[in-house]
């Protein structure tokens, strides 16, 4: 089953998550995921706003947890850890 990375954040120091940013977008191509949302125009309509949400697709919850663990992406996250805040979820597809 494919699974759905989706992350809500708000960024606080722009430079250093744009170097977070820059290093993420490889780690998760090379782990096989791909980009349907990343930032663009939004609609809050219940919880918490986050100027910025990311979805992303993945072969598997494995294979996202596999590219949240990687040494790629902990160095990518390095960046972002005080630079924003963020909630990131990995959630499982259904079949369509």
């Amino acid at each position: 089953m494919t699974a759905l990375w989706i992350a809500h954040v708000h960024v606080t120091d722009e430079e250093a998550y744009g170097r977070y940013a820059a290093l993420a977008t490889h780690a998760i191509a090379d782990h096989g995921g791909t980009f349907l949302a990343r930032g663009g125009r939004h609609v809050q309509l219940e919880g918490n706003d986050r100027k910025r949400n990311v979805v992303a697709r993945f072969d598997s919850v494995e294979r996202a947890v596999e590219c949240y663990q990687s040494a790629a992406y902990q160095e990518a996250l390095s960046h972002a850890r005080d630079a924003a805040e963020r909630d990131l979820v990995i959630v499982e597809e259904v079949a369509p």
